[in-house]
């Protein structure tokens, strides 16, 4: 017994070894995590923690250094900012606008901004064009046409004419605010709102939507600062999640106080049925703050909401203008407003990623309105407007929008 026992002790000991060497557990020893292992006697770097978006877009590391940068998108909302602002002052005073102004201010080639917010614009590497679909030659060419066509009609008005009528470009005057009229081509389509609502999608949300929130822009290194000697504080990672956000709005406790303008402005106006602002602020903020704290998982879910809730914004505002061409219909320079409007916000859905309309489908769309939109009946523009809520899932909406 004594002999046939041994082997047995011996084997009872090593198990009894063994059984105290695994009491030294590896784990997550942080009570504050969402994984704390109270068995665990050893940390092993496995802490996750729970992900919290800040009230405003504001960010910094562990010194208090700000990681936070998109000033290059900033520049690019103040350029399409004063743009716009030049295509006005043909609205209102009749002004000659300059082709080749308008062509330098799109390239940022040898113009002279107003850079009132000192982001060193004049001069900058930064632009319009060469973002415009990924600088697609054939759609740069199409915003370069338009400034063209809306510098040639300019400089056939003059201050106070209102000359513009069906077949024959110029300011068309609304006869329910006579304050307000609009450069317009002789089928009715406003060449400022085909350039703002258009660069708005094939710009911003491209760039916002298909590349900084795309695979390529953020598999990319998140583990230490780009150059934390020259100021760039943040990870590469953490930079394209911030030029996303920059193509959305520059303002930090955005929509506390709202922005008025570009996706910011029609994501504060669609709030009311959309929640479109809050929705998007919040995802913007929680994917940015799960990037710093290393959790994709849930970065990866606030880029599908961003992903869905921009489309629906597109798409919902697009409904909004077909109403209020509704609205106004018997207003020519109304209508034709915000026909101009819906054309180009449509043509703006296929810019997103993973888009429900392709461009083929975008074109057939707005196909629906034709090209002059004196003859446009209520008709096209209440089938335009189901058939567009309808593939964009926002049918319970479409008369409220």
């Amino acid at each position: 017994m004594f002999i046939l026992g041994r082997p047995f002790i011996y084997f009872s000991i090593g198990i009894c070894l063994l059984a105290f060497s695994s009491c030294n557990r590896e784990g997550c020893t942080d009570p504050s995590a969402t994984n704390f292992d109270d068995r665990a006697e050893t940390e092993n770097g496995s802490c996750h923690y729970a992900v919290v978006a800040p009230p405003t877009y504001e960010f910094t590391d562990n010194e208090g250094n700000n990681t936070v940068n998109y000033t290059g998108q900033h520049q690019r909302l103040n350029m399409l900012s004063e743009i716009m602002t030049y295509l006005h002052s043909a609205n209102t005073a009749g002004t000659a606008l300059e082709i080749e102004t308008l062509l330098d201010m799109y390239a940022n080639d040898s113009y002279v901004w107003d850079d009132s917010e000192e982001l060193g614009m004049t001069g900058s590497t930064k632009n319009l064009a060469s973002k415009t679909a990924g600088g697609d030659p054939t759609i740069v060419a199409q915003f370069e046409q338009y400034f063209l066509k809306i510098g040639e009609a300019s400089a056939t008005t003059s201050v106070g004419e209102t000359n513009g009528n069906p077949g024959v470009s110029g300011l068309v005057q609304s006869t329910s605010n006579p304050t307000v009229q609009f450069l317009q081509s002789g089928e009715g389509q406003e060449w400022a709102q085909l350039i703002e609502k258009g660069l708005m999608g094939s710009c911003f949300y491209y760039n916002l939507s298909r590349v900084y929130l795309g695979a390529e822009k953020m598999n990319v290194d998140n583990a230490v600062a780009v150059d934390p000697a020259n100021g760039k504080f943040y990870t590469v990672m953490e930079h394209h999640w911030d030029e996303a956000y920059g193509y959305f709005t520059e303002a930090t406790d955005y929509p506390l106080h709202g922005t008025q303008r570009f996706w910011g402005k029609e994501a504060f106006e669609r709030e009311n049925l959309l929640q479109s602002a809050t929705s998007i602020a919040h995802a913007f903020r929680l994917g940015r703050a799960a990037i710093s704290q290393g959790v994709m998982s849930i970065r990866d879910e606030q880029i599908d909401l961003i992903q869905q809730e921009m489309e629906w914004l597109v798409a919902g505002s697009a409904i909004h203008c077909l109403n209020e061409a509704v609205n106004h219909f018997d207003d020519d320079a109304l209508r034709n407003h915000s026909l101009s409007e819906a054309k180009a916000l449509i043509l703006s859905l296929p810019y997103g990623a993973d888009s429900s309309v392709d461009m083929e489908s975008a074109s057939d769309l707005v196909a629906q309105l034709g090209e002059d939109f004196y003859a446009v009946t209520l008709a096209d523009i209440g089938d335009l407007r189901d058939d567009l809520a309808a593939i964009a899932g926002l049918f319970d909406l479409r008369l409220e929008l």
